[in-house]
């Protein structure tokens, strides 16, 4: 059954919209335990503008979890970086769509047939509210060097390149790292941004973990991300609604200045 509570927050709202601070962070529910996804929505419901569900938890838990998470009154974000022939990406995404989720991913590798395909299928199977499709770019653990070695420009190269690939193919928005937005945003002015590899400052749970090209909330949005994904910083935070709430207090500060 859909719940209404989906569109309680426009997930199609960009930078120009009126978005309150919290809205802007995605949190990330990488975790196969379904039970603690639901416990980690259920503390972070209203301080956190969606949850973002990956691999693990959707082939761990199956495509139910979506509905679950949705049930607690904020967007999904359905990241599962498709990535195949344009028929096999149609029929995967065509499936996506009907889970209700409002956001989901595909490789802007896969080039603009493979994207365009996904668009489409989504708008098919939930023609009333189609997910928005974006385009990742390149991964945030990327560093220059490992993209070298894969035959690939660097990412300052390769991000805005791919970005415009995505909004000529009909994506909704792209991801990609901090450190690349504002060429990405000149690639696709009128796309969302979502952006992962973020590190509040200081202490065990501002390392990089496996993220290679990172940055602070404050300075991802001020750079001018839309959304910014957040995983371990607040998921495994001693308290980690106050951690959500912290993150939202200096996006807050960020826009203010």
């Amino acid at each position: 059954m859909v719940d209404a509570t989906r569109d309680r927050v426009d997930p199609r709202a960009g930078r120009n919209a009126a978005v309150r601070p919290h809205e802007r962070i995605f949190v990330a529910l990488d975790t196969p335990d379904a039970a603690r996804a639901r416990a980690l929505a259920r503390a972070l419901s209203g301080r956190v503008g969606g949850f973002k569900v990956g691999l693990e938890a959707f082939i761990a838990c199956g495509p139910s979890i979506v509905e679950e998470i949705r049930g607690f009154g904020v967007p999904v974000f359905l990241d599962l970086k498709l990535h195949d022939i344009p028929n096999t990406v149609a029929g995967a995404a065509r499936a996506a769509a009907r889970t209700g989720a409002s956001f989901l991913t595909v490789h802007a590798l896969g080039g603009a047939a493979m994207i365009q395909s996904a668009v489409a299928a989504c708008a098919e199977a939930a023609p009333g509210a189609p997910p928005v499709v974006l385009a990742v770019t390149i991964l945030t653990s990327h560093d220059d060097a490992g993209l070298r070695d894969l035959g690939l420009d660097g990412a300052a190269t390769a991000v805005p390149r791919l970005a415009a690939i995505a909004r000529r193919a009909g994506a909704g928005g792209i991801v990609c790292s901090p450190l690349e937005i504002p060429s990405a945003r000149s690639a696709h002015p009128g796309g969302i941004l979502v952006v992962p590899g973020i590190r509040p400052g200081g202490g065990k749970l501002g390392t990089t973990d496996d993220q290679a090209r990172v940055a602070t909330p404050e300075a991802a949005i001020r750079a001018g991300a839309d959304r910014i994904v957040v995983g371990r910083p607040i998921t495994e935070a001693p308290d980690p609604a106050a951690a959500a709430e912290a993150i939202a207090a200096s996006i807050a500060s960020a826009a203010a200045g």
